[in-house]
């Protein structure tokens, strides 16, 4: 039996922090950070909703879980229960994950640079290959080097000093994040494009505008779910829209939390 296959004959339970009072959300993180890198988005969601930060699976107080991103799905919604869903890169892949597996769950999805999966498969199995490769290299050279090589990466060349979160960073363990790269990273991800139109919920896709690349996805995924959901773009940002320009993103999602929350209930 694998080590993936004893943790799933657990019983397991994704770590969070709880803030704040209200409509409930769930903040799921991107690859390499904890529930603690939300800058100012967190505190000013608690202002008038309940705040779950959930560590994803080989991450923070999760560091010991290893799971796929089904599995992910169905562990952050026993976690987090009936909520919004607000996901940030790997994050947003892990919400999308959530509408899979328990719909139920969710009354909304909030997607910020993230991707339903890669839906060439050459393409995909070179992703595949590469996160590989770079879960050994993680092994082999340890967290800090990583975090080092990571951050200096042009997608986050826009991250503001505060929205580095070096030292949260490095609480997490090289093998926590090997495994999740090898379990959930984009090229062991089973493509769900042809599972959107199936999503009922409100969904809300963003990015950066300066993101060309998860700007175009954010536009294809929500064509592809229907007139349940919307794109906006971040002006001013890249990769990581909410630590970038938190006021703006702010700006885009506050208005329409009110509307989903007016229009649906709590």
């Amino acid at each position: 039996m694998s080590a993936f296959e004893r943790q799933e004959s657990l019983v397991v339970t994704l770590h969070s922090e709880r803030e704040g009072a209200g409509p409930r959300i769930v903040l799921l993180h991107g690859f390499g950070q904890t529930g603690r890198c939300w800058g100012p988005l967190a505190p000013t969601l608690a202002r008038d909703h309940e705040v779950v930060r959930l560590d994803a699976p080989g991450h923070g107080g999760s560091g010991g879980i290893a799971a796929d991103l089904p599995t992910t799905g169905r562990l952050a919604a026993e976690a987090g229960g009936r909520a919004v869903y607000l996901g940030y890169s790997m994050g947003a892949r892990m919400a999308l994950h959530v509408a899979a597996e328990a719909r139920e769950a969710v009354r909304a999805l909030v997607l910020v640079g993230g991707t339903p999966g890669i839906d060439d498969p050459a393409e995909r199995a070179e992703r595949h290959a590469a996160d590989l490769a770079q879960a050994r290299r993680i092994r082999d050279d340890g967290v800090d080097a990583f975090v080092a090589r990571w951050l200096a990466m042009p997608m986050f060349a826009g991250l503001p000093p505060e929205g580095r979160f070096e030292d949260e960073r490095r609480r997490n363990s090289a093998e926590g994040l090997a495994t999740s790269l090898e379990l959930a990273g984009t090229g062991a991800q089973r493509p769900l494009w042809g599972q959107l139109p199936a999503i009922e919920a409100p969904v809300l896709v963003v990015a950066g505008a300066d993101d060309q690349r998860y700007a175009a996805i954010a536009r294809r995924t929500a064509d592809a779910i229907g007139a349940n959901a919307r794109s906006a773009l971040v002006q001013g940002a890249g990769h990581s829209a909410h630590l970038e320009q938190p006021d703006r993103f702010a700006a885009l999602l506050l208005p329409w939390l009110a509307e989903v929350t007016a229009a649906h209930g709590t």
